[in-house]
């Protein structure tokens, strides 16, 4: 069994397309907040950068994550991801203090 852990998602949105991916980033806020092993899930735009969006996420475990991974909200996402969003980055980081 894994130790609680921080994953910082970095989407970026095809230009033009912010808007989109800010909508359907959006949709996934409450859905993922009600899942289990969740105890974070917040959206954040780059200020210097309106094309890029951050997903600060608190996850109880490598299995909460897995079942976030396989949950419909984002199996949905990612079938209408290639319309809106030009590139994913999930690092995973642990707490040292």
């Amino acid at each position: 069994m894994s130790q609680p852990f921080t994953a910082i998602a970095t989407l970026i949105a095809i230009p033009g397309q912010q808007d989109a991916l800010e909508q359907h980033l959006r949709a996934l806020l409450e859905p993922t907040r009600a899942e289990a092993g969740c105890g974070q899930y917040d959206l954040h735009q780059d200020l210097a950068n309106p094309l890029a969006f951050y997903m600060i996420e608190q996850w109880s475990s490598d299995a909460a994550l897995q079942a976030h991974d396989d949950s419909a909200h984002i199996q949905n996402f990612r079938a209408k991801a290639g319309d809106f969003l030009e590139h994913f980055e999930l690092k995973r980081l642990r707490t040292l203090a």
